[in-house]
């Protein structure tokens, strides 16, 4: 059971929820999510399972893909649904104004991520301070928003697909894009259709992994199969049993000694199997297993 399963996260549960669910499944106390998701939100969750858990933070800084739906002339204490409304008004925008702003939002900026959201103030979380009555005002965090493409305008309702870095809040998205068009806006509903690799395609369904768990683990990611964007490096048994104690990796622990001069690399047994993510020394060229999975 090492490795990731993708789940087609269902509206209702948050992300631990879904974590906990998989993890009475699985009889593991080792799974975890990468990326979360907003209990309304659906679409793909990734979940580490095993002694893939320690390769989470290799996963968890890719770029993310959504569709969208924003209600313009509407504002919210939450940047969606969920919360109270604080404004309401009658929407008068036209097509080319909604796609000016949303082209407007692409590049890289400072975003403030939303008062009720997971993100620390003082030690404490953001919602759990706002539910309080507090002010609050997470500290801006540098986010990218690769893409964001007007997919449909039924006002008051538009419809965005958009890639982001990891990090980015798309309920702020919704605050930030209404702010620019004088209407205000919220979030209505929130689809992740892409975190990295993983595709809402080859998702499973959370009450599908809940009904056939059985199937579901054959669905489960092997981790051989993970981080293929990372060159492959197989050793011999010398070479395995070096990295079983994290010591570094030679020319000599190779099978077939590699010019691959990338920063970080994937350590593999013969067969294919991989045993450690390891990181280049700069002085010496040999690699140090920075996490060893054997």
């Amino acid at each position: 059971m090492d490795g990731v399963l993708v789940i087609d996260k269902p509206p209702g549960p948050t992300s631990h929820d879904v974590v906990d669910i998989v993890r009475r499944l699985v009889g593991m106390r080792r799974v975890g999510h990468v990326g979360t998701l907003d209990p309304a939100a659906t679409g793909v969750l990734p979940l580490v399972i095993g002694k893939a858990t320690r390769l989470a933070r290799f996963l968890a800084g890719d770029r993310k893909e959504y569709v969208a739906t924003l209600l313009l002339g509407t504002r919210t204490k939450t940047f969606d649904l969920e919360g109270e409304v604080t404004e309401s008004r009658a929407v008068r925008v036209t097509p080319d104004q909604v796609a000016r702003g949303v082209g407007s939002m692409i590049g890289t900026f400072f975003q403030s991520p939303p008062p009720f959201s997971a993100k620390k103030v003082g030690g404490a979380r953001a919602y759990r301070l706002a539910r309080a009555g507090a002010a609050v005002a997470p500290p801006p965090v540098e986010v990218s928003l690769f893409e964001c493409e007007l997919l449909d305008l039924t006002p008051p309702v538009i419809i965005v697909r958009l890639v982001s870095s990891a990090g980015f809040y798309v309920r702020a998205l919704a605050e930030d894009l209404g702010q620019r068009l004088g209407t205000g806006a919220c979030l209505q509903a929130l689809r992740r259709t892409r975190s990295g690799r993983f595709l809402i395609d080859t998702a499973v369904p959370l009450d599908h992994v809940i009904a056939a768990p059985e199937d579901a683990a054959r669905r489960v990611i092997a981790m051989a199969d993970l981080l293929p964007e990372l060159p492959g490096v197989p050793l011999t048994s010398e070479g395995i049993r070096r990295v079983s104690l994290g010591q570094d990796i030679g020319p000599g622990d190779m099978l077939a000694p590699t010019g691959v001069l990338a920063a970080r690399v994937r350590l593999l047994t013969p067969d294919g199997m991989l045993v450690a993510v390891a990181e280049r020394r700069p002085a010496s060229g040999f690699l140090h297993p920075s996490v060893v999975l054997i």
